[in-house]
């Protein structure tokens, strides 16, 4: 459904996105952020599933700056390249590429103008961060890993957020989510679920950590989320 567009970053260097459009545009835009194994096929299937539901969605590569189109599978090699990349990512220059993959969405005329950010563990990470430094009007974080290292930056949230955790996950615990609750759960526009009997990866179908009332639930939330403040 999707295919793969280059994106320009501030400092003029050229980067791919995966790029899906509904039928009917213009439409409100969102960026969607993969796990740690970048945009790969699964990733790339749910864009395509967002678009359907009426979205203009690009997904970028996140490790362009590092290693371009390094788009991993979830076997053990994938996952130490993964990682390895992943400790190379400079936090504060991938966030303001985002700022740039933003700008990019809502200047496309198949935008309402109206942009999303969601992601998925380290995709989730970036969304908190988007919701606080960029210019964007609504946020949903799957098994953010690290947010907890950025709650300084809570006060500056710009945004609705809509937070999905697994209630048993490693890479988030339970301490970590009700840090981030206590820091953020009575605000407003923040929203946070925690889904029982869930892993890390709920929403990766096909998969052994799937769960799938979880995920659809936590889908049925997230459309409901993003029509509300895409409007």
């Amino acid at each position: 459904m999707g295919q793969e567009i280059e994106l320009t970053a501030g400092d003029g260097k050229t980067f791919a996105g995966y790029l899906a459009a509904p039928k009917t545009t213009p439409a409100p835009g969102l960026v969607l952020l993969p796990e740690v194994f970048n945009t790969n096929d699964h990733i790339r299937s749910v864009v395509d599933g967002y678009a359907e539901a009426g979205f203009v969605v690009i997904a970028p590569d996140v490790y362009w700056r590092q290693e371009a189109g390094e788009y991993l599978s979830y076997t053990d090699e994938g996952r130490a390249k993964a990682q390895a990349l992943r400790a190379e990512l400079d936090t504060d220059q991938f966030t303001a590429d985002l700022g740039d993959v933003v700008g990019i969405l809502k200047a496309r005329p198949d935008c309402t103008g109206k942009i999303g950010v969601m992601g998925f563990c380290l995709g989730g990470k970036f969304t908190y961060l988007s919701s606080t430094r960029l210019p964007i009007d609504a946020g949903v974080s799957y098994y953010g890993v690290q947010i907890d290292d950025h709650l300084d930056e809570a006060d500056n949230l710009k945004c609705p957020i809509l937070m999905h955790f697994a209630s048993n996950d490693p890479h988030v615990p339970p301490e970590t989510v009700e840090a981030i609750r206590v820091r953020m759960g009575a605000r407003d526009n923040v929203d946070i679920h925690v889904y029982p009997g869930t892993e890390h990866g709920f929403n990766r179908y096909g998969y052994p950590c799937h769960n799938e009332a979880a995920a659809a639930a936590a889908r049925e939330r997230t459309l409901a989320h993003f029509r509300t403040h895409l409007a």
